[in-house]
């Protein structure tokens, strides 16, 4: 295995994973970085204007190319995608119960919880991975005010069906695209649905900005009451406009994410090639599926994600722990589920009952490592790994 960048960080910014012994790691999210002389540039122009922060030359920058690359209006730069998302979801006044999928990043249940908000768990669909409509609409109840779609695994979630959803019951509509940065639907950018979408720039994002996220809309009223409320609700100096935070993406963030977006194409056949690596290397694998991508959209091949099923020999758990033992810190995502973690288990104790789904995907991902840091040469020995675990060979 090849050395890698000795950040190792997890989703969420979990604490430093380290395998069992001190032999080169491959992680899940190892960081992508662009071309270096060109970031050193943007942080030599920062240190000369002494503007390191509160809406600077580069940030609003890395805003406009950011609008013009998903192709919107207003993209509203923040210092993470969860304080983005928790911006959204007060700026665009949701209240009573907001209808979710529980296979996803827990900072999706939590951005409504901490607003004194209900979550309400929807099942996904077991081929796509995506929030099923149908467990949507038996999720709306009089209290319901918005869905969360989320698009998982840089592939979009059933955007019409959720659209004819909101239009119905009279619900708004907002997309958690924390995975979907650069991917398209039906030949339009995710960025461009529902009244918002939110991008995560965190690090083991294939795009990030060390640390960041965004609000991208067109709608001109969102996202003025989005920039207020991400600075303090200052409209001016000595004028607070409305309750707001300090939401803020620093200087130096921006520069990082101005200087990854010049690679995003990089980063991309990158991601592709590996993907067609691991797509050749476990075709037929009884038990191992991998989860497909759509070329006929773009998308940015950011995840690799295998589901261990029946037929394999070897364990879901079983292929992790083997992986982790030989360096390889496979990633099970998102296992157990929102509805079975703090404080939502306590809350809603028969929500898998509702979520078979849910349940049986989580039970069954594993999520490989890709992204600048892997090789073909890599990504064979992986696969090799568990051909031979799912076949129960020693």
């Amino acid at each position: 295995m090849v050395n890698v960048d000795a950040m190792k960080v997890g989703d969420g910014g979990k604490a430093r994973e380290s395998a069992s012994n001190d032999a080169p790691v491959l992680h899940v999210g190892t960081p992508n970085v662009g071309d270096r002389e060109i970031f050193l540039q943007y942080v030599n122009q920062m240190l000369d204007r002494g503007w390191l922060t509160n809406n600077g030359p580069l940030v609003q920058l890395f805003e406009q190319r950011v609008a013009d690359y998903v192709g919107v209006k207003h993209c509203v730069a923040a210092c993470n995608g969860t304080v983005a998302l928790e911006i959204a979801i007060r700026a665009m006044g949701l209240t009573g119960e907001v209808i979710l999928p529980s296979y996803t990043f827990v900072a999706t249940a939590h951005a409504v919880q901490i607003q004194n908000l209900t979550p309400v768990f929807a099942d996904i669909d077991p081929a796509t991975h995506q929030i099923d409509p149908e467990s949507v609409a038996r999720c709306i109840s009089p209290s319901t005010s918005a869905i969360i779609g989320v698009h998982l695994w840089g592939q979009a979630s059933p955007v019409q069906p959720l659209q004819a959803l909101a239009a119905q019951h009279g619900l708004q509509l907002l997309f958690d695209a924390a995975h979907a940065f650069g991917c398209s639907t039906g030949g339009k950018m995710i960025g461009q649905f529902g009244r918002a979408e939110v991008f995560s720039f965190h690090a083991t994002k294939f795009f990030n900005s060390f640390e960041g996220g965004a609000l991208v809309t067109n709608d001109d009223t969102l996202a003025e009451s989005a920039r207020l409320m991400r600075n303090f609700g200052f409209s001016g100096v000595d004028q607070v406009a409305q309750l707001g935070t300090n939401g803020k993406m620093v200087e130096i963030c921006a520069a990082m994410g101005l200087t990854n977006l010049a690679s995003v194409d990089r980063f991309v056949a990158v991601n592709r090639r590996n993907y067609l690596a691991y797509r050749d290397a476990l075709a037929g694998v009884a038990g191992i599926r991998l989860y497909p991508y759509n070329e006929a959209e773009r998308t940015n091949y950011q995840y690799i994600v295998i589901e261990v099923g029946p037929d394999s020999v070897a364990t879901r758990d079983e292929i992790v722990d083997s992986l982790r033992a030989a360096n390889v810190l496979a990633r099970r995502y998102f296992w157990p589920g929102c509805h079975r973690m703090q404080p939502y288990v306590e809350l809603y104790p028969e929500a898998g009952r509702q979520l078979p789904n849910t349940e049986m995907v989580a039970a069954r991902v594993v999520v490989l490592p890709t992204g600048l840091s892997v090789t073909v040469a890599d990504v064979e020995a992986i696969a090799q790994r568990i051909r031979r675990l799912a076949a129960g060979i020693a």
